[in-house]
């Protein structure tokens, strides 16, 4: 009784760990599809914020900052922001 048994622990085994990537693969999927928030339109653009800056300012952030923050800047497209057209949002408060 007991050999019989100690053939099937592999696939139970298998079977726990596929249905584990599963679970994980859904939630994964599941928090990617966010709303990125929407950008006020009557908001202050970097150009007018920085007017003493004629060549720009560069939104990179050299210090700590929150996750809060990192989020924001994905969500406002940073990354790819070109100098005049950079959101507020892409610097820190």
């Amino acid at each position: 009784m007991t050999d019989k048994l100690n053939r099937f622990w592999p696939l139970i085994a298998s079977a726990a760990f596929a249905v584990l990537l599963a679970v994980n693969a859904a939630q994964s999927a599941a928090t990617s599809n966010e709303v990125r928030p929407v950008l006020p339109a009557d908001a202050p653009s970097a150009q007018q914020v920085f007017v003493d800056a004629p060549d720009g300012v560069d939104p990179v952030v050299t210090g700590p900052v929150s996750t809060a923050f990192k989020q924001r800047q994905a969500a406002a497209n940073c990354d790819t922001a070109v100098w005049p057209h950079i959101p507020m949002i892409c610097y820190p408060d």
